[in-house]
Parts: structure tokens; sequence; C-alpha cells
């Protein structure tokens, strides 16, 4: 049993005692923490109300958190809209068409179906900074709460927001809903049995798109392991050559990260998903003459998007790991595009939170413009591997020693210290990003190559000098 408190919020498994999994104690104690720190974040006139809105996605344990969370709100003098089944970027949205003063998500996005947790927002539906999210969590440790008496108590409205969502994706610009219908695309979306089972055929339907539904049937018992990686997408490939269809689309149990899968049934690889949009969003800025052309993503992300950025004329920035640093960074030079490579798009353009709703109807938009395969598109980004290690310690202090000598040993190289030691070797167009984990006693090594063995060759590289630093101390 497991509970993780961060700066973005609260994580854990349901059942067991408190300390060791996300319990009912657990959730009302934070979600009061989170009501007491608004007027923190947003001081409201004498006697006006606060506004918080509420949504979930589809796991098991959805209905008994949502009460808690709703309840606990109601019970800080808080007024509620309760979202009811939705994704997380539908619920970021909808705290700025509900006029609210914040947002809590309930879910655990990629996690197996026995987690859930509490995803924080400020009223502009994004995720809360690490100054904010220290004071919630401060104030949950403390326990030091007040409470209205029973003639304030907050009230609590529903209203679905998912058409309110879809009707922004299609209004972009950038989302060419006429070269979409034009272009008769079949696609295979896989769900995993949440909300994303709800939305994501209903965007295809607008778009003029016949879809095939494979597990979009929300009943939170989730068919497969719910991270969209390759090894747990196999009914999908198989469904996507059998059906002949020109995609797959493969959404998290709360729709902010996306994967695809080519014509072919091959990984179009989850990497290259914020790569490919930037690369079509790009391509519609320079006809357009916008400037500036700025790309964000973190940095164990792939080195494709600066590639991709700087063909284009553009200038790629890199932040830490976490949507908050992404998003702050975004913000900070005023980026086109940016995200996460684990599927993650980030738009700005509708609003600063991932979202597949965006990632699907620009990538559609791109295919149906340069009017080729997912699998021909794929060829014409530049290629890159990566690979994913780790290096497990019993000792915490070990994890410093590791990053302060790894940044010695390759001085030489062009090194980013801003989370954990990256080193880029530019000749060889490789790098290397060993991080902390923020949950164990462990160092995360991704690199990446322009092909899998000289990715693999690098990490060997990395963690043979690693146990070399264990082995003397």
């Amino acid at each position: 049993m497991t509970l993780i408190k961060s700066i973005s919020g609260i994580r854990g498994t349901i059942g067991g005692a408190p300390g060791n999994a996300l319990t009912p104690i657990d959730i009302v104690k934070f979600t009061a923490a989170y009501a007491a720190t608004l007027p923190q974040r947003k001081p409201q006139p004498n006697g006006s109300r606060y506004k918080v809105v509420v949504g979930k996605d589809a796991r098991l344990s959805g209905d008994m958190v949502e009460q808690l969370v709703v309840g606990t709100l109601m019970g800080c003098g808080i007024d509620v809209v309760k979202c009811g089944f939705a994704s997380t970027p539908t619920t970021e949205m909808a705290v700025l068409f509900a006029e609210a003063d914040g947002g809590i998500i309930l879910t655990a996005s990629h996690n197996p179906r026995q987690w859930n947790a509490l995803k924080l927002l400020n009223d502009k539906g994004e995720f809360l900074t690490a100054v904010e999210g220290q004071a919630v969590l401060d104030l949950a440790a403390s326990e030091q709460f007040s409470f209205p008496e029973v003639d304030d108590l907050g009230t609590v409205e529903e209203e679905d927001f998912t058409d309110k969502h879809l009707d922004a994706v299609l209004a972009l610009p950038a989302v060419d809903v006429e070269a979409i219908k034009a272009a008769h695309f079949t696609v295979v979306v896989d769900a995993i049995n949440s909300v994303g089972g709800i939305i994501m055929p209903r965007l295809l339907e607008r778009l003029g798109v016949k879809c095939i539904e494979l597990n979009c049937n929300p009943t939170g018992d989730f068919a497969h392991n719910p991270e969209p990686l390759p090894v747990n997408l196999v009914d999908l490939s198989r469904t996507v050559v059998r059906e002949k269809a020109d995609l797959g689309v493969s959404v998290d149990p709360d729709v902010d990260r996306l994967a695809f899968i080519c014509e072919n049934g091959e990984p179009f690889v989850e990497e290259y998903t914020l790569v490919s949009v930037a690369d079509y969003l790009l391509d519609e800025a320079v006809k357009k003459g916008v400037k500036p052309l700025a790309t964000v993503s973190n940095l164990s992300s792939s080195r494709a998007l600066r590639d991709v950025t700087e063909a284009h004329g553009g200038t790629y920035y890199a932040a830490a790991v976490g949507e908050v640093n992404v998003t702050t960074k975004m913000h900070e030079v005023g980026a086109l595009i940016g995200g996460e490579g684990n599927g993650g798009v980030i738009y700005p353009a509708s609003h600063c939170g991932r979202d597949a709703m965006v990632g699907v109807a620009l990538f559609l938009s791109n295919l149906a413009h340069k009017k080729l395969s997912a699998s021909a598109y794929k060829a014409t980004l530049p290629p890159y591997f990566i690979a994913k290690n780790r290096i497990d310690l019993s000792d915490k202090a070990l994890i410093d020693r590791i990053l302060d000598a790894m940044k010695e040993h390759y001085k030489n190289e062009k090194v980013n210290t801003i989370d954990g030691v990256k080193i880029d070797f530019e000749a060889t167009r490789r790098w290397v990003h060993l991080r902390r984990s923020n949950t164990e006693p462990i160092i995360r090594i991704y690199s990446e190559a322009p092909s899998q063995e000289q990715a693999e060759a690098l990490a060997q590289e990395v963690i043979d000098l690693a146990h070399n630093i264990i082995n003397n101390v």
C-alpha cells in the first residue's frame, strides 16, 4: 500500500491504514487544506464565496472519493460545481467555463485500478505552483482547520462540461475540421474503460471520423494496464490492422496522455505524439509568419522536438520534469506548443494543460494536410530511440554523490542541472538524464540516441560509473 504526497496533490491506493494508503481521512484532510489555502492564492472581497470545480475519471473508487471531497468543500463554506465523469483537461477547462476559483480532479492518471488521487488546480485551471502546493501539504500536516457555521455551508450544483470542451477544441483555428472530414478517416479508440470512452468517440463523430470503439464503456474496470505503452496496446494494434483503420488512439484513464498506433499496427511511439503535433503547428505558424516560434518539453523528452523546432527556425527550451514546470516555462517564453514525452500535448491556444482531445484533432489535421499515412509521416521525423533504466540504492545519501560525480566526469560535455543531471553529447546527438525519484531511493536514467543500441550503451556507461562510485564508498 502506498501514499504519495507531493506539491501537485495526493495519491495512493484505496484501502489500508492512514499513512500507507489513500484513506477517507486523508481525502478529507487534504481537501480541507486545499480549501483553507484558497485565500492565499486568490483573495476574495469580504462576503463573496469561493467556487471549486470537481471532476473524476471512471475508476472504481471515484464515487466514494467524490462524495468525501464535495462534502468537505461544502463543509468549508465553498460552493461546488460537480462535473461528474470528466477528463482531466475537461475539468481544467471547466474551471474557466464556470469562472471558478479552483478545481480538484479525482484521478490517479495512468496508475492501476486500486489507485486514486486528488489533483489540485488554481483559478486558471492549471496545477498549483511548488509554493502553493507546499502550503497545502503543510496545513494538512498541522491539521489547524476552522470551519464555518451552519448558515455558511457551501452549495452544490452539477454540470457536464464535455460538449463545451469539445466546442473549444473544434473552434481552434489550427484544427481543420473540413480537411479531416474530407479525408474520411477510420480510427480505433482504446479508452481503457474510463472517461475517454465518453469524450473521444464524441470528438471523432464531430470531426466526421468513423470511430471503432475498444474498451470505451466507462466502468472503471480497466481492460489492461492503463499506461498507454506498446506492451499494453496489443489488442489495439491488432484491431487497427483487422479493421484496416487509418489510426489507433490510446488514452490513459483521465485522457491527458495520448499514444498512436499506425495503420500497419506499429506504434507511432508515445514520445512522438508531441513532436508530430509541434511539427504541424510550426508548419502552420511559418506559413502565417507567426513569431517567435518557441517550444518546450521536459529534460527527459525526446531531442526530436528540438530538431523539429530548429528546422522551422524556432527556439526550443527545456524544463524540469513535471507538468507545472513545463507550463511555467511555456508562460515564460510564450511557447507555441509544449508538453511531455509521455504523450502529453499542451497547446496554450486552448489551455495550459495536457489534452488528448486537442492532440488528436491537431494530429488528424496534420495527416489530412500532408495526405500521408501515419507510418509514412512518422518516417519524415528525426529518428531517435529512448532507453529507460534505474539504479536502486539502499542509501538516499548516495544519490547526491552520484549526481555530483556525473557532473564532474562529463564536465567537458553540455551539462544541465535544473533537474538532476542531463548530459548532452552534441556531436553524436545523444543525451542521458539522471534524476532522483520523489518517492523511492532510486535514480531514474533516461538516455536517447539515433539507435536503440546506442541509447542502451550510453545508459550502461552511466550505470557502470555509478556502481564504481557505490563500490568505492
